[in-house]
């Protein structure tokens, strides 16, 4: 059965550079074939975002809450991230992900806020239930020249941790099936 993989992008600007970031971590964090992925780019729902209730939005959120792996890109805009991600966000409840391995990731000018997805969207993340492989990416938006290099070294980064997480179930009390 193939990992379910939500890619959430919150650049109001669509088809973005940030969402071109989150699709090559996963396409070399996972193996081929391995997973169907889901991409919910908001810049196309920035007009329902707002609305209560929304169908459309309560599915949305709903398959990402159902998601193995879910990751949650934005630019940095004021330190942080966007309010079209927070919107997305809010609408879950206490715990909304729980059982979703959240990768946080943040794009930027330059490192000056490179901690951001770690101290400022990794938080939120985890307050909501999902759980954090980790420190969260940050990729500078002028070195898309080496895309394909830099992602890979976050994604060996990534794959090692949840390598460990791996091991780390398989030895827990009533072994790692009763975890699934």
């Amino acid at each position: 059965m193939p990992l379910r993989v939500s890619i959430v992008v919150g650049n109001p600007r669509p088809k973005s550079r940030t969402l071109k970031v989150a699709e090559t971590l996963v396409e070399k964090l996972l193996e081929k074939g391995s997973y169907d992925v889901e991409v919910i780019d908001l810049a196309d729902h920035a007009q329902e975002i707002f609305a209560w209730p929304s169908e459309k939005m309560a599915a949305l959120n709903a398959g990402v809450a159902a998601s193995d792996i879910a990751v949650f890109a934005s630019p940095t805009y004021k330190a942080t991230y966007t309010g079209l991600l927070k919107a997305f966000l809010d609408r879950y409840p206490a715990n909304g992900l729980a059982g979703v391995t959240a990768i946080p990731v943040l794009t930027g000018a330059d490192l000056s806020h490179s901690m951001g997805p770690t101290v400022n969207l990794a938080p939120l993340l985890v307050e909501l239930g999902a759980s954090v492989p980790g420190r969260g990416f940050y990729f500078v938006a002028g070195q898309m020249d080496h895309l394909d290099e830099i992602v890979t070294t976050a994604a060996e980064e990534y794959a090692a941790n949840l390598r460990r997480l791996a091991n780390v179930a398989a030895h827990v009390r009533g072994g790692i099936h009763s975890l699934v």
